[in-house]
């Protein structure tokens, strides 16, 4: 189905985050500060760099009202942010079942709350995906181990032949990232999952679907890109460590929902001095102020 409403967005924050016990045995993973700003706020300005300003976040019981005290209906970001809960984690293709009536005929991008993004190619890839009105588009990153995650096997014209999820032996060393443009279709698909050996129902599966179709574009990101999946110790710790890089050395803020609102011309520097009040006096305040002074 062709949809000419805009896209929107899905959060999916849900999980327990075992990796990182004990430090997550008393809050939400994607709450976790990465550097100077909670987790969540990457995967929320990666989807508003798309354009993307209507989205769901969905999380478990026990974690939703922090997320709502923090990110709370979006009007700050001249955006709209809903929420559902998620009571078991059983895959991340669940998640689109669940935000079935938010999606209702609109297409839709998934993102996973522990997903960092970043690079100068970044605004124009994402915009592109959000601009395309069918079938779905990925995006492959090279890692050194890639079968943590679900793999893209290639043929010798280096054209993608299937996706593997956690393969024993993986074909390529291009992982998948959480990070997935679909068209409505993608709900329909959904309920035809049988949760996998894992007990989840698998978005590779998804993937494979609109593989068979000739529906899915697998974007390999460059050499200038970054992907960081943070749901393990190091990882986290090689996460707060490349934005703390960044910042200090181009003096620019990454992941910052109010920049990105105010440069996409949702909200206006006014707004932001507004957000700028609330927050005390510290660093990323001293940013917000910066901004508005910036010509």
């Amino acid at each position: 189905m062709l949809s000419d409403s805009p896209r929107k967005g899905i959060i999916l924050a849900g999980g327990i985050g075992s990796r990182l016990f004990p430090i997550t045995k008393g809050v939400s993973k994607q709450l976790l500060p990465i550097y100077n700003k909670p987790m969540i706020y990457y995967p929320l300005t990666t989807l508003m760099l798309a354009g993307i300003r209507e989205i769901l976040l969905i999380s478990s019981p026990d974690a939703l009202n922090s997320f709502k005290r923090l990110l709370g209906n979006g009007d700050q970001w001249g955006m709209q942010i809903s929420y559902c809960t998620q009571l078991k984690a059983e895959g991340i293709a669940q998640s689109l079942i669940i935000g079935e009536n938010f999606i209702g005929n609109s297409h839709i991008a998934l993102i996973l709350g522990d997903n960092l993004f970043h690079g100068n190619e970044l605004i124009s890839l994402l915009q592109k995906s959000n601009n395309s009105r069918s079938g779905a588009t990925i995006y492959a990153y090279p890692v050194n181990d890639p079968e943590r995650y679900g793999v893209a096997e290639f043929d010798l014209n280096g054209q993608v032949t299937r996706i593997s999820e956690k393969p024993i032996k993986a074909k390529s060393r291009y992982a998948i990232t959480g990070l997935y443009f679909y068209d409505n279709s993608a709900i329909e698909k959904a309920k035809t999952l049988k949760p996998s050996t894992r007990g989840e129902y698998e978005i590779t599966d998804i993937n494979n679907m609109y593989l068979s179709e000739g529906n899915l574009k697998v974007e390999l990101m460059s050499r200038g890109m970054a992907w960081l999946d943070t749901g393990t110790y190091e990882s986290l710790h090689e996460a707060s460590g490349y934005i703390k890089t960044i910042e200090q050395r181009q003096g620019l803020q990454v992941g910052c929902p109010e920049e990105v609102a105010w440069r996409q011309g949702w909200i206006t520097k006014n707004q932001i001095l507004k957000q700028a009040a609330k927050l005390g006096q510290n660093g990323y305040t001293d940013y917000l102020i910066q901004l508005t002074n910036d010509k």
